[in-house]
């Protein structure tokens, strides 16, 4: 109950502290799927390809969190 009441008063009067903290729970999210698809290592031409594509996706979406 006293962590909901701290988390809404350091929030509270500023509008722009939810947004950034939205930004960085997404910004560390994606940086947790670039750490598994990085831990990935296979030899399968195709899963390979595709955990690249992923990749690049998250590396775009890094950017324009940035």
């Amino acid at each position: 109950m006293a962590e909901k009441q701290h988390a809404s008063d350091t929030t509270e009067g500023k509008p722009d502290a939810a947004a950034e903290a939205a930004r960085k729970r997404q910004r560390q999210e994606l940086e947790l799927q670039r750490e598994r698809i990085l831990d990935e290592r296979t030899s399968n031409p195709i899963r390979r390809a595709a955990l690249e594509a992923a990749l690049a996706d998250i590396e775009a979406k890094l950017s324009s969190i940035s």
